[in-house]
């Protein structure tokens, strides 16, 4: 993870740089891509505006991350892009990024590797979620990733979807 974060502020070394104070707004959806954004420290969460009036959080990029990797192969961004901590973000030209790593096998390997990643917990995050109950929620939790370190099961709640309280109580079950 620190090997591709290092690679990736490599490829932003002569890329705009811009402090950005928390609520500001990077992008919108429909905007036409042209930058790509580097998360250099501070948050930045990709919503969806609902038609009530509030947002659905799609990702929360925190340091080390590219923005919305997906808009490297997008005409216009699918989400909009929040500060949610202030910080700093690095940009560059899409097609300057693109020729950057048609250029380093390398680097783009690794990205590749850690896009898989994602994919898969993402995609075993889905199938737990698609389970009703919250024993067999957990079940497949532990059978996924084990037990979580001292102080993690908030972590796990999260993870399956449930309080922190529905998880406790079921752990308080399992134990009697």
């Amino acid at each position: 993870m620190i090997r591709i974060m290092s690679e990736l502020i490599d490829l932003f070394a002569d890329a705009r740089r811009s402090d950005v104070a928390a609520g500001q707004i990077l992008f919108r959806r429909d905007d036409p891509v042209t930058t790509v954004h580097l998360v250099r420290d501070g948050a930045v969460a990709l919503e969806r505006p609902l038609a009530d009036g509030g947002h659905l959080t799609l990702h929360v990029a925190s340091a080390g991350t590219l923005l919305a990797e997906a808009s490297l192969f997008a005409p216009r961004y699918h989400c909009d892009a929040v500060m949610r901590i202030a910080g700093t973000v690095l940009s560059l030209e899409r097609g300057v990024l693109m020729d950057r790593l048609m250029a380093d096998p390398t680097t783009t390997a690794r990205m590749l590797q850690r896009a898989a990643l994602e994919i898969q917990a993402l995609r075993g995050r889905v199938e737990l979620m698609r389970l009703k109950r919250l024993s067999d929620r957990l079940d497949g939790w532990l059978e996924l990733h084990g037990p979580p370190e001292r102080g993690g099961w908030k972590a796990v709640a999260d993870g399956i979807g449930v309080t922190p309280a529905a998880l406790y109580r079921e752990l308080a079950r399992r134990r009697s």
